[in-house]
């Protein structure tokens, strides 16, 4: 087996490793439908290169014909899987035109105007007009992570190699009148190499991005209650702590919200336990819709929740739960019967100088207390300082 014939088989071997690895892949995660089309892309671009080496029985031209068709299908493929990977809208007509118009140029080069070179100009070009469009796609969110930002790089530099290397190539090289020494030309080899390379390249990166999605929905089932969709106690600390440095740097104040859903053991005695979670599913969604983007609201216990507000004063906190009081008490619950009232009640404290988390807590949820004691459905302050250390002053002999 000759050198050539080694390097030839090179790209369809990697091709369908990678394309294995990512159906593989995409078994165990099937909510990542863009793994499945890149398996698929791998492994439509290996079939493209084996018939650019062994020919049908249809004839050259038309083995030449659908080893393009291979390899435009996958070009497709991969950038629309990319560009859907970062939750961007894939630019199916530009993708469609550039492809398309290859394609065509290709067909009218191969059968009505026959030239090797305009070909692979034609083909090339296409590619290269494809890599650019998912550049620019991924051009929004380059800076959101590594693999985005690498991705993006290889984009542009998949673009320059089509449209750059192809035409230092045919200019230093000539033109090619026919494929007799044509896989053994520069062209060919440079082609197969570099495609070899970023191919490698491409995959790993993806592989590195699909690895971060199975770690951050890891995490997220470690720092998420799954009934409420809210940061689970764990979660909220962690958040809470990393808030309130962030408010202490700066010299922002931050405040405490505690709420507890009222007579809830006495609900789910009456109306059943389904009924109950929809009661606490209903209350997180206000909550979560209350707190926005800014603070960090979570489930700390059965029926018992916590937002931390930053840039938020005591009185703006009380104003924030007074609505969120209102707006409960006021609505109806999906799945309980016509007329039950379900409330909460909320305990309110505004950090003091850099009081640390659970002397924070510790306050609100005493306020809390006042609520529930007196009453109900209501929202009670704690006007309370932190204790500060007593040091005695030094007394010296007269």
């Amino acid at each position: 087996m000759d050198t050539g014939l080694y390097i030839a088989l090179l790209n369809p071997t990697i091709a369908l490793a990678l394309g294995a690895a990512f159906l593989v892949l995409w078994t165990y995660q099937r909510h990542r439908p863009y793994l499945a089309v890149l398996g698929f892309s791998y492994s439509v671009s290996a079939l493209g290169f084996l018939l650019q080496y062994f020919t049908l029985p249809i004839g050259m031209s038309l083995t030449k014909l659908v080893s393009n068709i291979c390899f435009t299908f996958a070009g497709c493929c991969l950038s629309g899987a990319i560009v859907a990977r970062y939750g961007r809208k894939v630019p199916y007509v530009g993708i469609g035109v550039l492809a398309g118009g290859g394609l065509a140029s290709f067909c009218w080069f191969l059968f009505v105007a026959p030239d090797l070179t305009w070909r692979v100009l034609a083909m090339n070009f296409g590619f290269g007009g494809i890599s650019l469009l998912v550049a620019a796609e991924l051009r929004p969110v380059r800076n959101n992570g590594p693999t985005e930002k690498i991705l993006f790089v290889l984009s542009l530099l998949s673009g320059l190699n089509f449209f750059v290397r192809t035409l230092i190539v045919v200019i230093a090289h000539g033109p090619f009148t026919s494929y007799d020494g044509f896989y053994g030309s520069s062209y060919w080899t440079t082609a197969l190499l570099s495609h070899a390379l970023l191919s490698l390249l491409i995959a790993l990166c993806l592989f590195t991005a699909a690895a971060l999605d199975v770690m951050k929905a890891l995490k997220a089932e470690t720092y998420t209650d799954p009934l409420s969709g809210l940061l689970n106690r764990r979660g909220f600390e962690e958040r809470a702590e990393f808030l309130l440095q962030r408010c202490a740097a700066a010299k922002f104040p931050v405040a405490l919200v505690l709420a507890d859903l009222d007579h809830f053991k006495a609900l789910n005695d009456v109306h059943g336990h389904a009924a109950g979670d929809r009661v606490i599913a209903d209350f997180a969604a206000k909550l979560r819709t209350a707190a926005g983007a800014r603070g960090a609201a979570g489930r700390i216990g059965g029926e018992e929740f916590a937002v931390v507000l930053p840039l938020t004063d005591l009185a703006a906190a009380r104003l924030f739960a007074e609505a969120v009081r209102t707006l409960y008490s006021a609505g109806g619950v999906d799945g309980l019967p016509p007329g039950t009232k379900v409330t909460a009640s909320f305990g309110v404290a505004a950090r003091s100088g850099e009081e640390a988390l659970q002397p924070l807590m510790r306050r609100a949820d005493e306020a809390l207390y006042k609520a529930k004691k007196n009453g109900r459905d209501s929202v009670r302050l704690s006007y309370e300082r932190p204790e500060t250390l007593f040091v005695p002053e030094p007394s010296w002999a007269g």
